[in-house]
């Protein structure tokens, strides 16, 4: 048996619009929209891919599942996320080397430190 990761879903409020900030948040291009799914990869036929699909309920606890990205320099990319409508959040992790951000409808996600070569 093989399997392939097709994607990450994510429920939101708002698909078209949460999946269009995450598509100019990570650079990525949209390979599929309609008003109840938004789907957004790194290229058109790379894989796996992140769509947003309605879910008329609102976010109400912290996210079991969460995504933790890597940047060259920590510092710019949080405050470029930032400036772009993520938010800080405490979700009781401490200080830490990593920072913890929300998108627009809540959902969190780190921004790791620089990898040490």
């Amino acid at each position: 048996m093989t399997l392939e990761w097709e994607q990450v879903i994510v429920h939101a409020q708002d698909p078209v619009t949460l999946g269009q900030w995450w598509a100019e948040a990570l650079g990525w291009v949209v390979v599929r929209s309609s008003g109840e799914e938004f789907e957004i990869r790194q290229e058109p036929d790379r894989l796996p891919g992140l769509e947003f699909v309605r879910l008329e309920e609102s976010k109400k606890a912290k996210s079991r599942l969460h995504l933790d990205f890597r940047p060259d320099d920590q510092d710019a990319e949080v405050a470029r996320l930032v400036a772009h409508g993520a938010q800080r959040v405490d979700i009781g992790q401490g200080e830490q080397s990593w920072v913890v951000l929300a998108d627009p409808e809540g959902n969190e996600f780190c921004v790791l430190s620089r990898r040490r070569q």
